[in-house]
């Protein structure tokens, strides 16, 4: 008997696998990224491109089965996955799986409880989806990964794997939820393939495309499933077959162990990097060295120069060109600068070390910090290289005013596995992004239900609770 095809493979393992059968680490895991992501939903409303696409969407009318967070009144349930995926992306703070370079939740997440809300899920049923659909992201992304050359083909290729592998994810996750059957599962994975997509040249050069990457996602997802529902099909060799998916995205370059070993027993979900800090996840140890150079007594007004030294791949992010990363014009534009990062991390910042209040257009151009991004050059390290992309790491060199030579090294990233944030760091991470749009009995609510998902009978009571933003009620929090 031939071998299932991948696509049968993995909608074996979405379909077989139950809430019960979930190890501990994954349910709490899910339950800790629908908190992360509901608070970047939040945190996003501050961006004129949120304002757009909520305007957008409303736009388009159609019956209400789905929220928005802080979105007001109900919409499709596609629509609702569309808005709510470019809002959990859209302030590049959401989680990153290593060494694959993918964010996950930010499409999954948006997918699964848009289609859990239409479907009127429970809790259980929807940590099940999230967990099965992000588990599906990670394999076909780390599919994509070349460990000769230690990178991401999909990011040679300049696709954002992201988006791409989001919403094949985001398809299981939702034909799960509405109740399709194995089959159907494996044709929303077929369905969802033909409308992956997104390129990641706004990275390099700058534009607010990549923010609407995730909710494209999002919402093809649930498409796709609803879609099959309907009796729309898709090829059970969409992954390998001669005009697959691994064909049209890798050239056929792909590895197929990456998505078979080990599946339903060795979860990925759990090692997924939580993001500390309010940027693109290449720059975060140069924020941790900053932190560290100024921990040890660096007066950021005696800098002389700077060195920062990170893996070779992630300098074309972060580093190039060079004249543009040390003069970022505005806040989203810093979020992709290595040399930003140093500066804000020497002057301090809010949140748990830096947070969303330290990336405005106006610090952007602040001169005191422009002064010190002048004094950075971005670097390719030797030993970071050899160590990315399973770590970002980063070595950053100073020297004073008075000659002294001052080295601070970070080869972890902070919110993984090896230096995990703590539920408490999560929790003040999602009151810091919620703060100002949700008053502290809604963050306590929040914060409560999701604690005790699995206990509700109706995802929709979750959603409904963060619908309609509400504002300061006087008690400082606010």
């Amino acid at each position: 008997m031939a071998e299932p095809t991948l696509g049968r493979q993995l909608a074996d393992f979405a379909t077989d696998t139950s809430y019960s059968t979930l190890p501990a680490d994954v349910v709490d895991s899910v339950r800790k990224r629908v908190l992360d992501v509901i608070g970047l939903c939040v945190a996003a409303h501050r961006l004129p491109t949120s304002a757009a696409i909520v305007e957008y969407v409303r736009d388009q009318g159609g019956r209400p089965q789905a929220h928005i967070v802080s979105g007001g009144s109900a919409v499709p349930a596609p629509l609702a996955a569309l808005a709510n995926g470019v809002l959990a992306h859209s302030l590049d703070y959401d989680d990153t799986h290593l060494p694959s370079v993918l964010h996950p939740s930010a499409s999954v997440v948006p997918a699964a409880l848009a289609a859990a809300e239409l479907a009127g899920a429970s809790g259980r049923e929807t940590i099940h989806a999230i967990a099965v659909g992000l588990e599906v992201c990670v394999r076909i992304g780390m599919a994509g990964y070349d460990r000769e050359a230690g990178n991401s083909t999909f990011f040679e290729h300049g696709q954002h794997a992201t988006s791409i592998c989001g919403a094949l994810g985001g398809a299981v996750a939702a034909a799960v939820l509405l109740g399709l059957p194995r089959e159907g599962v494996l044709d929303a994975l077929g369905v969802a393939a033909s409308t992956a997509s997104g390129i990641i040249e706004a990275n390099r050069t700058g534009g607010t495309v990549k923010r609407l990457h995730c909710g494209w996602a999002a919402q093809s997802a649930v498409t796709s499933a609803e879609l099959v529902r309907r009796g729309f099909t898709g090829p059970p060799t969409v992954l390998e077959g001669r005009f697959g998916f691994f064909q049209a995205f890798l050239h056929g370059r792909y590895e197929a162990s990456e998505i078979t070993s080990g599946l339903g027993t060795d979860w990925a979900v759990p090692g997924i990097f939580f993001k500390p800090y309010p940027a693109n996840h290449f720059v975060h140890t140069a924020v941790d060295a900053a932190i560290g150079l100024r921990e040890q007594g660096l007066d950021p007004s005696r800098v002389e120069s700077l060195t920062l030294g990170v893996p070779a791949p992630v300098i074309r992010t972060i580093g190039e060109p060079i004249e543009g990363k040390r003069a970022p014009e505005t806040g989203y534009q810093a979020q992709f600068s290595g040399p930003y990062a140093v500066a804000a991390g020497l002057l301090g910042g809010g949140g748990l070390g830096v947070g969303l209040a330290d990336f405005t257009d106006e610090l952007a151009r602040d001169p005191l910090r422009r002064d010190l991004m002048a004094k950075v050059e971005v670097v390719a390290d030797e030993r970071a290289t050899e160590i990315f992309p399973h770590q970002f790491p980063a070595v950053l060199r100073a020297r004073d005013a008075d000659g002294r030579e001052w080295s601070q090294e970070v080869l972890t990233n902070r919110g993984g596995p090896q230096r995990p944030l703590s539920a408490g760091e999560l929790a003040a991470k999602f009151r810091d992004n919620a703060e100002g749009r949700l008053s502290a009995a809604a963050m306590d609510a929040v914060t409560d239900r999701v604690a005790r998902l699995d206990e509700l009978d109706d995802i929709g009571d979750l959603l409904r609770l963060v619908a309609e933003p509400q504002h300061a009620t006087g008690d400082g929090r606010d």
